[in-house]
């Protein structure tokens, strides 16, 4: 089915009756193709998810909802391997990050599945002869366009809470990278939801996902990718006067003081910003180092860097290729302009022998001194690259933290317990972790950031208050 496109529960051709091709960023080479849909498939997609959510859908019980739900979590985790390994090649990530990957992904339908029926009200005391009910009632028909980073487990963040809560749905998968959300929709067609609950369009973000994030049958739109697209999708909602959530990338930084466990922090530091190659939006890609344990720090984790490895997706090192040349040339315009403006290279990963010569490879670098206004320290660079910046004390540490145009996520490390509270509660972003980072999915975290990382929020119950509206009834029964 990968050159169709999934609208109203059957597979079509698109419109323009076009292909793109899909390559594999280990050797470059085109391995399969993907339907190029455009403004009329998102037309077709929007009406059949109207059409369903006004019949069918609209009529059918949480409960019902949420059996659905997690049949489809229980249908990922059967095809955990052939998913990982279709993500894994499509993608580039290491197999065992695309194994974790289809663990979170079924995680996320059998979260929300398990969630759908316990989105309650309210009673509010009124005025006597009142009663007023508060409830909450599913958008409509959402909009989603998702990244190429982890298409499996974004299909599972973004559709799974709005299903829950009824919404009937219409995803645009990255061009990039979106076999496995094409074979999780055969999935999720094999369970037997209602024609056009859920309907999937392929194709260019600037022809279908355009299309989709302008469409006046749209009634949420939920984006996750970049900065400067994240603008038009809040522009082009603002014109139909619509929420949107926008989740757009972070620079966030690991906070290291002079008590921090360091054998603890310094794996957690490492993959933080080497997972799926630093192309991760919470991505760890600032370390702050306490100055009067700087160098001893710098010095292990240095050594921890050099040790990195970075193959194929099927070799399963520490890293992989990054998703495209032009990804790969834009990360190595960062480091190459750093390393000619004299900013010191601590480390630097090796690329395993013989690798294919058409594959889009980046050794991981490590940074260190970078000036908290350098371009390393203040821009997202969506690679391995971590820039290490040493900080006097806890007022300047959040100083420098707080410093950067984004506000996704943090880390701190310390034993100091009022320490920990005092830093997280002055960090300003939408997540913070105090000894460790990540939590292998967090599904049931509320995840999102301010400033340019966005705003509204992803994961857990959240996620469900965002994917509804709330109604008030107000009864005069006298």
């Amino acid at each position: 089915m990968n050159e169709q496109l999934y609208i109203d529960g059957a597979w079509r051709k698109p419109v323009s009756g076009q292909t793109i091709p899909v390559v594999c960023p280990s050797d470059g080479k085109e391995f399969a193709r993907i339907a190029r849909g455009t403004a009329g498939d998102v037309d077709a997609a929007v009406a059949a998810a109207r059409r369903a959510y006004e019949g069918p859908w609209g009529k059918t019980t949480a409960l019902e909802r949420g059996r659905l739900m997690m049949k489809v979590g229980v249908k990922i985790a059967e095809h955990a391997e052939e998913l990982a390994q279709l993500e894994a090649r499509d993608t580039g990530k290491p197999l065992k990050q695309a194994r974790a990957d289809m663990v979170a992904a079924a995680r996320y339908f059998e979260f929300y599945g398990a969630a759908s029926d316990k989105v309650h009200g309210e009673v509010i005391p009124f005025l006597a002869g009142y009663t007023v009910m508060v409830k909450h009632d599913p958008r409509g028909v959402t909009g989603h366009i998702i990244p190429w980073n982890y298409p499996a487990q974004m299909f599972g963040r973004t559709l799974a809470p709005a299903l829950a809560c009824g919404n009937a749905t219409v995803l645009k998968p990255a061009e990039e990278a979106c076999l496995t959300v094409l074979r999780i929709t055969e999935l999720v067609h094999e369970v037997g939801f209602p024609p056009g609950v859920v309907n999937v369009v392929t194709g260019y973000g600037e022809e279908a996902g355009a299309a989709l994030a302008s469409h006046p049958g749209i009634d949420f739109i939920a984006f996750t990718g970049s900065p400067g697209v994240g603008t038009l999708i809040q522009k082009a909602s603002a014109e139909h006067h619509r929420a949107c959530v926008l989740e757009l990338g972070g620079k966030s930084p690991q906070i290291v003081f002079e008590d921090a466990p360091f054998e603890t922090a310094l794996p957690v530091v490492v993959n933080a910003i080497v997972q799926n190659a630093g192309q991760t939006c919470s991505a760890g890609s600032r370390v702050l180092v306490q100055r009067s344990v700087y160098d001893r720090f710098m010095g292990m984790l240095a050594e921890r860097f050099a040790r990195l490895r970075v193959g194929t997706h099927d070799m399963d090192l520490d890293c992989g290729p990054l998703i495209s040349a032009v990804q790969r040339d834009r990360v190595q315009g960062f480091v190459q302009a750093a390393r000619k403006e004299g900013v010191p290279v601590l480390a630097e990963a090796q690329l395993a022998p013989n690798l294919p010569a058409g594959g889009y490879y980046a050794a991981p670098v490590l940074f260190g001194n970078v000036p908290p206004t350098h371009t390393l320290a203040r821009e997202e660079v969506f690679g391995p690259v971590l820039s290490a910046i040493p900080f006097e004390d806890e007022a300047d540490a959040v100083r420098i933290a707080n410093g950067t145009p984004f506000g996704l996520a943090a880390g701190i490390w310390t034993r100091d317990g009022t320490r920990q509270l005092r830093v997280a509660n002055a960090m300003r972003c939408g997540q913070v972790f105090v000894n460790g980072y990540g939590a292998g999915g967090g599904i049931e975290l509320p995840f999102g950031g301010i400033k340019r990382s966005g705003h509204g929020r992803e994961k857990g119950l959240e996620a469900m208050r965002e994917f509804s509206v709330v109604k008030t009834i107000v009864i005069n029964h006298g």
